[in-house]
């Protein structure tokens, strides 16, 4: 069997048998693939604290039919650990790496922008210096964007017509001016609608002088637009603690 080598992150885990795990992993070359991780789960396995979700790690694998099978797993940073003693961290992390599985339809199809998003904020995130529910949103308005589904936030999504706009209408794909206005579009303030550009800009000076319940009213809208287009929730976005 072909052997390989590529860095990820892991994104999910599940048991398999009686001592063997499935991780899911975003790679850098590869993409998004799946490998057994076999006796992982025994507590003298070698590697078995190194494939834990959020964990930034370089592995080699053997490539298989359908799963590969990890031989070497080494640790380049440690980012789950460290965010999961921190309830607003690890929720927030837990639904970028559910977000970043889905955004990756296809198994073995490399989205080098999508990998470089998440490895950047579990790392901010893991640092602890910004607002986790900022450092969230920022990496879902650019995962979003790289994917394909920027949210339009300046002129209207339907017309063009410069802004600002305050109202933000899901399925149109952003703010949409007063004439172009569907029904089920929702009004927001400017500020929120200025904080989302801010995060996707990445102006964290402008983004970090916000007041809890504009960040609040931002969130609800990123979280609104992402389901949308994932087409259902996420299984980690209740648990989300936002301050």
């Amino acid at each position: 069997m072909p052997v390989y080598r590529d860095e990820g992150v892991v994104l999910r885990t599940m048991p398999l048998a009686e001592a063997d795990r499935i991780i899911t992993v975003l790679t850098r070359r590869t993409g998004r693939i799946r490998a057994v991780a076999k006796g992982v789960r025994r507590t003298s396995s070698r590697f078995g604290a190194r494939l834990e979700p959020g964990t930034y790690v370089d592995l080699q694998l053997h490539e298989g039919r359908s799963l590969d099978t990890v031989t070497q797993a080494d640790i380049v940073s440690p980012y789950g650990a460290v965010i999961a003693s921190d309830y607003p961290r690890h929720t927030a992390a837990a639904v970028m790496l559910e977000t970043a599985e889905r955004l990756t339809g296809e198994e073995r199809q490399p989205a080098m922008r999508l990998f470089l998003l998440l490895v950047g904020g579990l790392r901010t995130l893991a640092e602890g210096e910004r607002p986790p529910s900022l450092v969230l949103d920022a990496f879902l308005l650019r995962a979003l964007a790289v994917s394909g589904y920027a949210m339009a936030l300046d002129d209207c999504a339907r017309c063009g017509e410069p802004g600002p706009h305050h109202a933000l209408s899901v399925p149109a794909g952003g703010v949409v001016c007063p004439q172009c206005r569907p029904h089920g579009a929702v009004s927001m303030s400017l500020a929120a609608v200025k904080l989302l550009s801010d995060l996707l800009t990445g102006d964290w000076a402008a983004a970090g002088a916000t007041e809890v319940r504009t960040r609040r009213e931002a969130g609800g809208c990123v979280a609104a637009y992402l389901q949308w287009h994932l087409e259902y929730g996420l299984r980690a976005l209740p648990h989300l603690e936002r301050a």
